[in-house]
């Protein structure tokens, strides 16, 4: 029980008295920023699809005993921005590039953490209604991960607009 407590709150990080949501973004955020760097967004997806299997599995378990709506479970949000990593910025690179700004790498990411953290917080449109409507850990999984490629394509095409405006 204790492991699970700790994979569903990510590392502990889900029972901050204070906005659980944003410090675990946050978190996820320095957890995948390496992973993108040095394994690419190929690695980053197919973790994400492992963890959600994990986790639905793991809520349910908890869900017997507890209740699906516990606001302290935020590995969801490690799935969300995951998927919004790896789409948009998606490009590996080396650390002393990160601050490059040619590559707009950081830039990127930074857009992509804040979009998710909005969407993830306002639910608009499809994500508040599969957080609404879909049952169980589908519901806690299912509105993170499509806010995660949301947030990941809006990146993406601000991203490739401001570019093409350039040219």
């Amino acid at each position: 029980m204790k492991i699970r407590w700790f994979f569903l709150t990510l590392g502990y990080s889900g029972l901050s008295p204070k906005y659980p949501a944003i410090i675990s973004s946050v978190i996820s955020f320095l957890i995948a920023l390496p992973i993108l760097m040095y394994f690419g967004s190929q690695t980053l997806i197919m973790l994400a699809i492992l963890i959600s299997i994990i986790t639905i599995k793991q809520i349910d378990i908890y869900a017997k005993e507890n209740n699906y709506n516990d606001d302290r479970i935020v590995i969801d949000k490690l799935i969300g921005i995951f998927i919004a990593l790896s789409i948009a910025p998606a490009i590996p690179l080396q650390a002393d590039q990160l601050f490059n700004i040619s590559n707009a790498f950081l830039i990127q990411a930074l857009m992509s953490l804040v979009f998710y953290i909005f969407f993830n917080i306002k639910k608009p449109s499809i994500i508040g209604r599969i957080a609404r409507e879909a049952k169980g850990s589908y519901a806690v999984v299912g509105d993170d991960i499509m806010a995660g490629v949301t947030s990941g394509m809006l990146t993406a095409v601000i991203y490739q607009s401001y570019i093409s405006l350039l040219n």
